[in-house]
This record gives structure tokens, sequence and C-alpha cells, in this order.
């Protein structure tokens, strides 16, 4: 039975009035897969322990999150918001990620989806940014690589932000791939073929108004054959909705029926070289409709396929 993680101290993370990464985006992705699935395994995500976060981060982004006594928000950029609650939904959401990860190695279920918030993969390792505080799918990658000694871990971000902060921190390390599609130019700015790290850094930008044919092409043509030629042992998902055609904050013309085309294709790989094995974690997606629709379609593949 496929695993969900998730926690209510995630919605207590107070980005303020008009902000776009608000609660309402979590519970739009709770309530519409408990409306269409009667069969996921609910679990609440604990904490992530700092030994576990400075796996990806350095102690002063710890610092930063887990001991400013927040009394009111605080502004550390234009966009990303510390409140008083949100030290503990960045610890439930990499903790997310570690528990969803140990599910998955452990044999305890094939996939998982991490419903939480705060986003993470614009996070770098000592720059919290981008809505993001804590990376969770780099603290997962970590965990991976240094508690079960794998060899090969792919992260996956389909998200229409490029993941810089994953990207900054896997660099320099070949047993981690990061391959990515994102629309180009947005923030963050970075996201260039050019960016390659140790040769494990694959990535597909795509121009505004590009929709499923020009996404489909990228994946099937560039990131699915890199994917494959990888053989990782476990695949980590960044799961952004942002692509889709109604969400406010870019410009790619993604369809639902996207995000299941994808997910199906990741799984097939999964299957081949992983043991099925895939964690994926909840990214961006700010237009609540179509976060139901695609958070659905996404993990319908995931518990399917």
């Amino acid at each position: 039975m496929m695993r969900i993680y998730s926690h209510p101290a995630c919605l207590a993370h107070d980005t303020g009035p008009g902000h776009a990464e608000r609660p309402q985006r979590l519970s739009a992705v709770t309530e519409a897969l408990q409306e269409n699935f009667d069969d996921l395994d609910w679990h609440d995500a604990p904490r992530a322990t700092r030994g576990q976060l400075l796996r990806a981060h350095h102690a002063s982004l710890l610092t930063s999150v887990l001991e400013t006594r927040a009394v009111e928000r605080i502004m550390l950029d234009p966009d990303t918001v510390l409140s008083p609650a949100s030290a503990e939904a960045a610890l439930r959401a990499a903790g997310a990620a570690i528990a969803a990860t140990d599910a998955v190695l452990g044999g305890e279920t094939k996939r998982a989806f991490c419903a939480v918030r705060p986003p993470g993969h614009h996070a770098t390792a000592d720059i919290a940014m981008g809505f993001c505080l804590f990376n969770s799918v780099a603290v997962a990658a970590a965990h991976a690589l240094e508690t079960y000694s794998l060899a090969r871990v792919a992260v996956i971000d389909f998200d229409v932000h490029h993941g810089n902060g994953t990207q900054a921190i896997f660099a320099a390390e070949p047993r981690v791939l990061y391959i990515s599609s994102h629309q180009m130019p947005l923030y963050p700015g970075t996201g260039a073929v050019e960016e390659r790290g140790v040769g494990n850094i694959i990535n597909a930008p795509l121009p505004p108004g590009a929709g499923s044919r020009q996404f489909q092409k990228a994946w099937s043509e560039k990131l699915l054959p890199a994917l494959d030629a990888f053989r990782p042992q476990l695949l980590l998902i960044s799961a952004g909705f942002d692509a889709h055609w109604r969400d406010p904050l870019a410009q790619l013309q993604l369809a639902t029926e996207d995000y299941d085309w994808i997910t199906r294709e990741l799984v097939a790989i999964a299957d081949v070289h992983a043991h099925g094995r895939i964690v994926s974690m909840l990214e961006g997606g700010y237009d609540l409709d179509a976060l139901r629709e695609c958070s659905v379609a996404h993990v319908g593949a995931l518990r399917t396929a």
C-alpha cells in the first residue's frame, strides 16, 4: 500500500496575507487525495534531526531557521517567510522525506508521497530562499547515501522553477544525478544547459509558452534516457505542479495529463533499476484547482503503475 506522509504542523507555517505559498495549498492536496483514494496509508511526519539536516545544510542555516525566536513574521528575503510556527513545519517536511526514504528502502512500501510545506528545492546548503527553508529532497538524498550506502540516487525535478538549491548541494557529488525541466527565463535564474556539475547535472530549460509537446519531447529525448543510463537505485521526485497552464507564477502550458504521463515514465524506470522505489515531495503549485487535479494524477500514477 502506498504511503502518504504529512503533518498538521505544515499548515501552521504562516506566510501572511496574499502570499502564493499559503496553507490552503496543502489542504487542497490532502483533501483531494482523501476524496479520490481510499487505500492510501497515511502517516504523520516525524521531525528531522539536526544530524540529518546537517548532511545537506550548514549549521548556520539551522541556526537561522530553528533558533530565531520569531514572535511575528520575519522576511528572510522578499519571498521567504519565517513565522513562529515555521521551524516546526520545516522540521516535519524534512522529516517526512527521511521517513518516506526509510520506508521505501526498508521494504515497507515501494512508493511514498510527502504532502508537506514549506517546499524545499530552492534552499541551498546555507541559504533559505524562494519560499524554502530546508531542502527536504536533498536531505533525503543525503540520508539515502549515508545510511543505506547507495551508489546512485536520482533527483527528478519537474517544478516550473529550477531547483537551484538541490543542484548546488550535489553539483560535486557523482552519486547523485539531478535532472530538471523548468521554464527559462524565470526565478531563480539558474538551470542552463551548460550547468553540468561533474557530469551529474542535466537541465532541460523550456521557453515561456511551452506546452505538453515540448515538455514530453524534452523528457523522452534527453532526461529520461539519461536517467535510465544512470541506473538509479532510488528515485526522489521534486513534484512541483506549477508548470500547469492555470498556474499564476509562470507561463508553461502543461495539462493535468502530463503529470500522469511523466509519473508513469518514472515508475517504469524505477521498476527496472530501483525495485520500484520512489519518494515524491510536494514542491510548487499555486492554483488550487490545478494543484488538486495534478496531485491526484501524480499519486494515482504512483499508486497504480
